[in-house]
């Protein structure tokens, strides 16, 4: 990795080049992170009263769980990337209503939203890791390894988008959440797209950085 960006690079490359990327994404390789977050007191302190009003909400302790096992294993060098590269917002103004969301680019990568006491979340992924030829074409997607792939065939959901190659998928429950983000080829599906819009450039959601929800998904949060 290099130690520091690269500025005649865009996004990504300026961390880790496509071969140091590609390791990555197969999991062969763990590159080395930054030592140091880059942090802002005044962006900390600005999102803090919802950060609290989060940690009041029945299923913070589930949510905050499933944000670390996304930061540490969905994001390549997440402490030199944090913010300019990716963001996560708490309780995002959007008619939706999620509790959090993780961007990058313009893109939204991953939802999670309140389920009664439980969660649901919302992925985006690239359509061709969903299809049994590899092909991003609607009627070749593979129905029986995305019910594989959670806990509750029963709450699982998908659709379509109007982009190319984008897939949407919804799950209910935390234990199926957890199930998705586990399985070697679902979690190299959601490394794929991150990687897609990591590589585009600067996040465009910068503004809306939550500094004490990113402790939790750097495994840095208070227990």
């Amino acid at each position: 990795m290099n130690s520091k960006p690269n500025r005649g690079l865009k996004g990504l490359r300026q961390f880790l080049d496509p071969v140091q990327q590609a390791e990555w994404l197969e999991g062969r390789a763990e590159w080395p992170d930054a030592e140091e977050r880059q942090d802002s007191i005044e962006q900390r302190i600005k999102y803090a009263p919802r950060f609290q009003k989060l940690l009041r909400r029945p299923q913070a302790p589930e949510l905050l769980g499933i944000l670390e096992r996304y930061g540490q294993s969905c994001l390549p060098v997440p402490r030199a990337t944090e913010r300019y590269y990716w963001s996560v917002s708490c309780l995002p103004s959007t008619s939706d209503k999620p509790l959090v969301r993780v961007n990058a680019s313009w893109m939204e990568l991953f939802t999670l939203y309140a389920d009664g006491d439980d969660l649901r979340a919302r992925f985006i992924v690239h359509l061709s890791d969903f299809t049994v030829d590899g092909s991003p074409v609607p009627e070749a997607i593979d129905e029986a390894f995305i019910e594989r792939s959670v806990r509750a065939p029963e709450g699982l959901g998908y659709s379509f988008a109007s982009g190319p190659d984008i897939f949407i998928v919804r799950i209910r429950g935390s234990a199926s959440i957890r199930d998705f983000l586990a399985a070697p080829r679902t979690l190299r599906a959601v490394r794929r797209f991150n990687l897609t819009h990591m590589n585009r450039g600067r996040n465009a959601y910068q503004a809306s950085h939550c500094y004490s929800v990113a402790d939790h998904m750097l495994g840095e949060g208070a227990p």
